[in-house]
């Protein structure tokens, strides 16, 4: 059974080693329409073999592993999904290649191949569903899917979510206990939503009410109609329904903004910064979102259609977090290829600065799963200034990479921008990029992890800084960005000295 998303088997790529001519433009933080697509169709493969494998796991878990009757509904799922792939291969790939699509399928991978995490892969499967659905529903076709219900709301990726009216609030359902479900009823461009009871008997199919036919697509009690509109959107006239909102490229293509879907966190409930994830942004948090990126085009095409190109390529959705006042905080996930993590952007040129920093972070990660950069541990034992702890060997070429690309940004906004304040504090990102990376730098390439390609790249990355210090800044700026460098040295010596003194010594 082939994965969704693609009519034959899924081989490993056959570009699946890294041109060696792509490494000087890499090394200087840029990229090609070749290189972007390489990228991409690499990531893509990768996400058919490991819901391939996820599939088969099921398939094959030993007698006892998985409760009765997981596996015949998993399947179920998968047959919904060939169908929705059969009927519209392009709107069941937006599903199937949805950045979360790739955490759940890896969350769940991880907890049927270890020792005694079944129990995990059941509290996931059940998710398959809601891809179903989604991917159905954007193929057009006729269905009907019984979905469990998530913390007492049904999600759908890529398409919204649902908390019935006569459902609690928040919470799920004691250890044992079916969770209540929503039949989904799907048409041409329209689902209905039928809560339900709990299923008492999950393994024998759906249930239904008695004397009612939840078959037929219509206005039964309780149920929500949720429709396509003509912008993309599924949009309901119900308050427990909320769609997923969408940013637009310059050709229509959707960004979406996505406070839904149960995968967007990493496996906890904060980002890296200790952010919660937004549950739920407001009008003004998705005005504040469409403003900034409508205003950040122009600064990502400063220089050229590169940055704007990578946007284009890589971004498939933004996950919003709450909080940062006055702060601006970004992640991205190495499972969640094209997503997002960040705080609302105050204006353009924040958001185009975010863009270009995460971005990078995605493309080294894509890049380092075709080829071999490095050989290091991941003992965390080196100075990255931009960070407080001791960092691994990748963290410090993952860090040095992003930071130098920014380097590059601030330089070009630097001399792009008019107003006296934000010029001079773009030379001052600038210069702190640039001392930043120069004391990076000579970790990297002093280091024997690095393999024959991995080299050349970090060759290539020290000619672009060297070209970056070609460009003056304003008298006082490179001072203080040296004082800032040194001041994180102490600290990091300050803290290793520390971790040492414990016995956690870090390299």
């Amino acid at each position: 059974m082939n994965p969704p998303g693609t009519t034959t088997p899924a081989p490993a790529p056959a570009d699946s080693a890294l041109p060696d001519e792509m490494l000087p433009v890499l090394g200087s933080t840029g990229s090609t329409p070749q290189l972007l697509a390489l990228l991409v169709s690499h990531q893509h493969a990768r996400r058919l073999l490991t819901l391939r494998a996820l599939l088969e796991a099921v398939m094959d878990a030993p007698a006892g592993v998985l409760p009765a009757g997981t596996a015949d509904r998993v399947l179920r799922d998968w047959r919904l999904l060939e169908a929705a792939d059969r009927a519209d291969s392009a709107a069941t790939r937006q599903v199937v290649q949805y950045p979360h699509t790739g955490a759940w399928a890896e969350r769940c991978l991880r907890a049927l191949t270890r020792p005694g995490q079944a129990h995990r892969a059941v509290e996931e499967l059940p998710h398959l569903a809601g891809l179903a659905v989604a991917a159905a529903a954007r193929a057009g076709l006729r269905f009907t899917v019984d979905v469990p219900l998530r913390d007492g709301e049904l999600r759908l990726p890529t398409l919204g979510g649902h908390r019935p009216a006569l459902l609690p609030a928040a919470g799920s359902p004691a250890p044992g206990t079916p969770a209540p479900r929503i039949r989904v009823i799907g048409e041409p461009r329209r689902l209905w939503l039928v809560p339900l009871p709990p299923d008492p008997d999950p393994g024998h199919g759906p249930a239904r009410a008695v004397g009612q036919d939840l078959n037929t697509p219509g206005p039964l009690p309780g149920s929500v109609e949720v429709r396509l509109g003509a912008d993309g959107i599924w949009r309901s006239a119900a308050p427990g329904w909320r769609p997923l909102q969408a940013l637009r490229h310059p050709d229509g293509r959707a960004v979406l903004i996505d406070d839904v879907d149960p995968y967007r966190d990493e496996e906890r409930r904060t980002n890296p910064y200790g952010l919660d994830i937004a549950d739920r942004l407001d009008l003004g948090g998705h005005a504040a979102w469409r403003t900034a990126w409508r205003d950040a085009r122009p600064w990502l095409r400063l220089g050229g259609p590169t940055r704007a190109a990578e946007v284009g390529a890589l971004l498939d959705c933004v996950v919003p977090l709450a909080g940062a006042p006055g702060a601006q905080c970004s992640a991205t996930r190495g499972e969640a290829f094209g997503a997002l993590l960040s705080s609302t952007p105050r204006d353009g040129l924040e958001l185009a600065a975010t863009l270009v920093h995460e971005l990078q972070h995605a493309k080294l990660l894509a890049v380092s799963q075709l080829a071999v950069l490095h050989t290091a541990d991941d003992a965390p034992g080196y100075f990255a200034p931009w960070r407080p702890d001791p960092r691994p060997f990748d963290g410090l070429f993952q860090g040095a990479y992003a930071h130098l690309a920014l380097a590059d940004f601030h330089l070009r906004a630097a001399k792009a921008l008019i107003d006296p304040a934000r010029r001079d504090a773009a030379w001052a990102d600038h210069c702190r990029c640039r001392e930043q990376v120069g004391a990076a730098l000579p970790q990297l390439l002093g280091a024997r992890a690095l393999t024959r390609q991995g080299r050349a790249l970090a060759n290539a990355m020290a000619a672009h800084h060297t070209r970056l210090k070609e460009h003056a800044p304003p008298d006082g700026h490179l001072a203080r960005a040296t004082a800032y460098v040194e001041t994180a040295r102490v600290i990091w010596r300050r803290r290793r000295a520390q971790m040492t003194t414990n016995g956690r010594e870090p390299a």
